[in-house]
């Protein structure tokens, strides 16, 4: 059975989107993109064009389940607030559409798709071309949404990943 998976790579300024569906240990590019907040524009407009745009691309790609990057904690605690106040906007729009949201942090996400953690973007974005088989490099945050919607197909694939998709909760590779 295919599954569609939806990868999210939150931003305050750009989010980006990227959608695969998985068809056993098959991975297929179907779509990718940024929703672009108006720059200067009151938090309140930038959550508007978060969520609108994401039922946009739910309503159009119809994804079974969602992965999300998890936010970081850089020095700037100004930008991780925004950053977490744009992941916030966008788990909400998930949510709203009743899509099961599995989280992944960008060490996970670069493990799963480079094979070590300290990859570069570039690393990244050429390895998502590559396992997609796509015929150009996508915008670097489409490329990272793809990466976090390929990680999750990695992660969630298998049995434990069925249980865990039927609602049973798994903690170390274990029914919890």
């Amino acid at each position: 059975m295919a599954r569609r998976i939806l990868g999210i790579d939150p931003g305050s300024r750009i989010t980006g989107f990227g959608v695969i569906d998985v068809i056993g240990q098959q991975r297929h590019y179907v779509a990718s993109g940024c929703i672009r907040t108006p720059q200067g524009a009151p938090l309140t407009e930038r959550v508007k064009v978060l969520v609108d745009g994401l039922f946009d691309v739910i309503a159009t790609y119809r994804p079974t389940e969602s992965a999300i990057e998890q936010v970081f904690v850089n020095v700037n605690p100004a930008a991780t607030l925004m950053l977490g106040q744009a992941r916030g906007a966008c788990l909400s729009a998930l949510v709203m559409r009743d899509l099961p949201v599995a989280e992944y942090t960008a060490l996970q996400v670069k493990q799963s798709v480079v094979g070590h953690g300290k990859a570069p973007k570039e690393q990244v974005q050429y390895m998502v071309v590559t396992m997609l088989n796509l015929s150009g490099t996508p915008q670097a945050d489409a490329a990272d949404a793809l990466a976090v919607a390929l990680a999750h197909a990695n992660h969630s694939g298998g049995a434990i990943g069925a249980l865990a998709r039927q609602g049973l909760r798994i903690k170390g590779g274990r029914l919890a």
